[in-house]
């Protein structure tokens, strides 16, 4: 399996754009330089009132298939 870390920090304002549906995708860097975009929804579990912030670990099949997401 793969994956990538990133440090994500969305505010409660832009996660409202995200979950209304204005916005879809997630965009950021992950610590490795890459640049990734990936569906806002698998975030939705550690959303809290300050909006979505942490490291995550992001892992995704031998196909580039999310699989599962973790903070770590």
């Amino acid at each position: 399996m793969h994956q990538i870390i990133v440090d994500i920090s969305i505010s409660p304002e832009e996660w409202i754009k995200l979950y209304q549906g204005v916005a879809i995708d997630v965009r950021t860097t992950a610590r490795d330089g890459r640049s990734v975009r990936f569906p806002a929804r698998i975030l939705s579990r550690f959303y809290l009132r300050d909006g979505v912030r942490g490291s995550f670990r992001i892992v995704f099949n031998e196909q580039g298939k999310f699989e599962y997401i973790e903070r770590i």
